[in-house]
């Protein structure tokens, strides 16, 4: 079983392999540029550990593991123009960099290389799996929505939190 070191520079490296176009600029630089910005890498990691519990071959769950990194970077992109966050990770977001139309598409373009990515399991696991990642991105859409609500909200209940 492959450490968690291990499996990070595994991610890392599967990051670094990502190619993308020179141009449009303003599309592409910024994606490299918030995968540049490092991050502990747990989910990928996460679903790395799972997987080898009960198979040994990780190049089959490096692409799905990667599509959950590309849609947590994407939802980071968002969230950080809704919050108006000038910094992520100690540097600038990529909206503060750019502008918030480059982060809107940018974060877009993650979210549909996400689904690329998705679309390397086997077509008896497809199914299955774009069904639960639909529901946590879902999921992910309505925690966002309730934390914009929690903040014109003069008390939030601990149950609704």
């Amino acid at each position: 079983m492959n450490s968690i070191d291990e499996l990070r520079t595994l991610v890392e490296q599967e990051l670094l392999n990502l190619k993308y176009p020179k141009n449009p600029s303003d599309l592409y630089e910024p994606i490299e540029y918030i995968l540049s910005l490092g991050g502990k890498r747990m989910r990928p990691i996460l679903l790395l550990l799972a997987y080898q519990l009960y198979q040994k071959d990780l190049q089959k769950a490096l692409k799905p593991s990667i599509a959950i990194e590309l849609f947590h970077n994407f939802t980071l992109l968002h969230d950080d123009i809704m919050d108006k966050a000038p910094f992520r990770r100690g540097q600038s977001t990529v909206h503060s960099k750019w502008n918030e139309n480059v982060a809107i598409l940018s974060g877009d373009a993650m979210l549909i290389q996400s689904y690329q990515c998705l679309c390397n399991l086997p077509p008896k696991l497809l199914s299955q799996c774009l069904e639960i990642f639909n529901e946590t991105a879902i999921q992910v859409c309505e925690g966002q929505q309730y934390d914009m609500d929690f903040e014109i909200q003069a008390e939030v209940e601990l149950n609704s939190y």
